[in-house]
């Protein structure tokens, strides 16, 4: 009895030793902050801040308040990292019995990390760690051995340094790392909430840590992107028109200089102009891609684009040049089934007559798509074949033309060819050698432009087809003015709208085509000017 009483009596002491071991520890734990602080600053190369600090028994650490890290004074004078908590994982052991601080790991609660790009393609984090030669050390009686650094619910603005665009801000920002080493890989994932509610995770491997330049650490890992909106979240420059909203898996890698892409991804209410409408189709886009990080400029090596059954190819290249990347791009596509790429068509700035559908009908392009992305120059010939148009009669269109020639009204359109080479700038789109073949009408050719509005400015000329002209006129030499119709074509403009085309005759070149036709036929001007008075007629004009 007197025996168990003893050991009772001596784990009471025991036990009250300890909690006042750890009182004091629990008041005095301040005594480490200027070392910790000293070597978490040696080990980033920055100044870093700690505020008061407190042991956590439960969580086996020391608790940290008010955690500010400083960032390149080239970047900038606010910090780079806030935290209004830190939870440092120690060794209690040690902390009790060597009074020496073994950190462990950290726990970043509700950070606010600022990344800055300069114009050169440098980073703010480049020189993180360029004052430290190890994650693991003695300084005095701190020893720094790094397991696991974790971020929760984290906050990421993303900016580059000439100000051109404002910072694009990530929220839910989880960050993991585990058994964080110099000399081999480890373990990493990261998740984040982007702009417009996008979502994006990456998990993978980097190091082992290149400490010149933290940036060309290499890493690889598999991505996936949710909803990721590519205006709004800074991928592209919201001044160059392109949007869109991205679905993305995929992988990244880096050696440290080459970063290299591949994956699918689909987009959605895609627009490639400024003005333009978004796409009501969704494309899918199968591509690999590499960035040299050194010399800022990348390869498309393939991106095979998908709108239902019509498929196109681009590759080229692209350089980033401060704020503004620029491509040099090719797209290319034969035989596309028309009827999968009208949903598409809105987004390059064309839209269809209202009312208008597509029925039938192949594309090929070969485009070449150039200059700064907020300035692209999309160019090149394009040619469609046995286009079946629904909804939209031409011989109706035509009006006055129509009723000069005798044309009757066929319903849908039909097109057998159509060809022309075209330009599409932010400042709208231009189409020359333009060449409709319509077996119901003729042969319209012409060249003009499609403002970023949509409105129409088209000189146009229809040689008609054989046995159009049905008119019963046949006073004054009009035959010879209808007949110039077949020969040497009918002008006229299209205006208006891509949405409500509007076609009217073009009487100064009419008449002066006319005119030059009937001088070897009719050497008497009196009945030339008879002539263009029944031509004048004919389209409802009066003669000015």
């Amino acid at each position: 009895m007197a025996k168990k009483l003893l050991i009772a009596v001596v784990a009471i002491v025991g036990v009250l030793v300890l909690a006042a071991v750890g009182l004091a520890l629990f008041l005095d734990a301040n005594q480490f902050r200027p070392a910790l602080a000293a070597k978490m600053g040696e080990a980033l190369g920055r100044r870093v801040e700690i505020g008061n600090l407190k042991v956590s028994w439960l969580a086996g650490g020391v608790a940290a308040e008010d955690l500010v890290i400083s960032d390149d004074p080239a970047f900038s004078k606010n910090p780079f990292v806030t935290a209004k908590s830190v939870s440092v994982g120690v060794d209690l052991r040690e902390l009790i019995f060597s009074r020496s601080l073994r950190v462990e790991s950290f726990t970043l609660s509700q950070p606010r990390v600022a990344l800055i790009r300069a114009t050169s393609g440098a980073w703010n984090f480049s020189s993180l760690g360029g004052g430290g030669s190890s994650s693991s050390g003695s300084m005095g009686a701190i020893s720094v051995l790094v397991q696991k650094i974790s971020i929760a619910s984290g906050a990421i603005s993303v900016q580059g340094l000439d100000g051109s665009r404002t910072a694009r801000s990530y929220d839910a920002v989880d960050v993991t790392v585990k058994n964080l080493s110099l000399t081999s890989a480890f373990p990493f994932s990261v998740s984040a909430n982007a702009p417009a509610g996008g979502k994006l995770t990456v998990n993978g491997e980097a190091g082992p840590f290149n400490l010149a330049d933290i940036a060309k650490t290499p890493f690889h890992g598999a991505v996936t992107i949710s909803r990721l909106d590519a205006a709004k979240t800074g991928l592209v420059d919201p001044a160059s028109g392109i949007g869109g909203v991205i679905d993305f898996d995929g992988t990244l890698a880096s050696d440290g200089t080459v970063l290299t892409t591949k994956g699918k991804a689909t987009a959605t209410g895609v627009r490639l102009l400024p003005g333009a409408a978004t796409s009501s189709v969704p494309l899918a886009i199968d591509y690999e891609s590499s960035f040299n990080t050194k010399s800022q400029a990348g390869t498309l090596r393939k991106a095979d684009v998908s709108i239902g059954k019509a498929m196109a190819h681009i590759t080229g290249d692209y350089k980033v040049s401060g704020a503004t990347t620029s491509v040099r791009l090719m797209l290319r596509g034969t035989k596309m089934p028309l009827t999968e790429l009208q949903g598409a068509l809105p987004a390059m700035g064309v839209t269809l007559p209202s009312g208008a559908v597509v029925q039938q009908g192949v594309l090929d392009l070969e485009l070449s798509i150039t200059g700064p992305v907020d300035k692209l120059t999309i160019s090149g010939p394009i040619a469609s074949r046995n286009t079946k148009l629904t909804g939209f009669d031409l011989s109706e269109k035509m009006g006055a033309i129509a009723s000069l020639t005798g044309l009757q009204r066929v319903g849908d359109t039909v097109v057998e060819e159509l060809t022309g080479t075209v330009r599409m700038t932010p400042d709208g789109t231009q189409i020359d050698a333009f060449t409709m073949v319509v077996p119901a009408v003729g042969t319209l050719t012409g060249a003009g432009t499609i403002s970023p509005k949509g409105e129409i400015g088209f000189p146009m000329l229809a040689k008609l087809r054989e046995g159009a002209i049905t008119s019963p006129v046949s006073s004054n030499g009009v035959n010879k003015v209808l007949a110039y119709g077949q020969t040497s074509g009918v002008p006229f403009r299209i205006q208006g709208t891509t949405s409500n085309p509007v076609f009217v005759p073009d009487v100064g070149r009419a008449v002066k085509g006319a005119t030059d036709q009937l001088k070897e036929a009719a050497k008497n001007p009196d009945n030339i000017k008879k002539a263009a008075d029944s031509l004048l007629d004919l389209f409802n004009r009066k003669k000015e």
